[in-house]
């Protein structure tokens, strides 16, 4: 969903309201024509529709918590509530859901049912705070709370679910370096522009046998090590639906831990359809006014829109940029891609730009660079 803040936070001192899985009537308000009110009211006449199908299957509400960061002032909460379907207790499937080794068809990811607009509560520390989910069922705000820097947790719940916990990564006033990371065809082999050979990867092919990129899992942890307090977010185009799969590859890879900055498919609130590359440039710009006194690394792919998306980021922002480092795609991944450069010409640009097929070669470059 739209990486910006949907919900303003409220103080709570209840229990999150409403039955799960009906959906409020408090609603944003739409914009658009009168097409697009439609197609609103069609879609969430359809939701609610899956809604009483998915409760005739036996699938439960749940929340779910994705991983976080802040400041030690105000944090930025994740997470979503869907109804899913529950593994039968002592089963096989519970075993490996609680331990995190799944390995799930793509297409399981997609069969969970948003709750659209359902309150949520989060607690953090002794701050409790109510907010509303969207359209998607997806939180993504803002509390305001004192925390020191660290690890810390917040736990979201809404009505009728168990209580899930994610990790806060709360970083200190004095970090000057942080690193932002594409996942598709970055960290992860997925060739994505590839129309037909993406569906099969996304929806088909099981998360095992997703492909990690040679050299990066080593090269982020030699940048972490490096520079132990520096944030790690990985910000790509996928889908929410994706976040638990992706989280488990990135563990299942080595890969150090980090926030996930996803976005999902369909209407908006105002617009038909979401523009990954806005979704990208958006939270780039949330990050450096965030953190305005912090420097990023910016680590993407030639394979889609990473270039365009980091140069004009880096020429509204010089002072905020550290470097860019592009992995450069193989014939094979490119094909199809809409084309990619070599070596992108960027003589005229304040910050330095690497171009590597792996990570070794990033991590080489890094080094002359003094980030590494």
């Amino acid at each position: 969903m739209d990486p910006a803040p949907q919900n303003p936070t409220q103080p709570a001192t209840q229990p999150a309201s409403g039955r799960p899985g009906k959906i409020p009537e408090r609603r944003p308000e739409l914009g658009g024509n009168q097409a697009f009110r439609l197609a609103h009211r069609i879609s969430d006449g359809f939701n609610s529709f899956r809604i009483r199908l998915a409760r005739r299957w036996d699938f439960v509400p749940r929340t779910i918590a994705y991983q976080g960061y802040g400041s030690t002032s105000r944090v930025r909460v994740l997470g979503r509530v869907l109804m899913t379907q529950k593994p039968l207790p002592g089963s096989k499937a519970e075993q490996e859901a609680k331990n995190a080794t799944q390995n799930v068809r793509g297409w399981r990811a997609f069969t969970g049912v948003p709750l659209q607009f359902a309150d949520v509560e989060i607690t953090i520390g002794d701050v409790v705070t109510r907010v509303q989910a969207d359209r998607g069922g997806l939180v993504d705000t803002e509390v305001d709370v004192q925390l020191s820097p660290g690890w810390h947790t917040a736990t979201l719940q809404a009505e009728g679910t168990e209580p899930a916990e994610a990790l806060i990564h709360v970083i200190a006033p004095d970090v000057k370096f942080g690193i932002v990371s594409d996942i598709d065809d970055t960290v992860m082999v997925t060739a994505l522009p590839r129309p037909f050979l993406a569906l099969w990867n996304t929806f088909v092919l099981s998360e095992r046998a997703r492909m990690a990129t040679p050299g990066m899992a080593v090269l982020l942890d030699r940048l972490t090590i490096e520079h132990p307090d520096a944030p790690v977010i990985y910000l790509s185009t996928g889908p929410w639906n994706a976040a638990p799969t992706l989280a488990r590859f990135l563990g299942r890879n080595m890969y150090p831990s980090g926030p996930l900055l996803l976005t999902d498919w369909g209407l908006t609130q105002d617009r038909w359809f979401r523009s990954g590359q806005d979704h990208k440039h958006r939270n780039l710009e949330r990050l450096s006014k965030e953190f305005p006194d912090m420097r990023w690394l910016l680590i993407g792919d030639n394979g889609q829109h990473d270039e365009a998306i980091y140069s004009g980021f880096a020429s509204e922002n010089p002072d905020k940029v550290a470097a860019i480092a592009i992995r450069q795609l193989s014939v094979s991944e490119s094909v199809f891609a809409g084309g990619h450069s070599e070596d992108g010409d960027h003589t005229a640009s304040k910050v330095p730009w690497i171009y590597s097929p792996d990570g070794a070669g990033m991590a080489k470059q890094l080094g002359m660079l003094d980030l590494l």
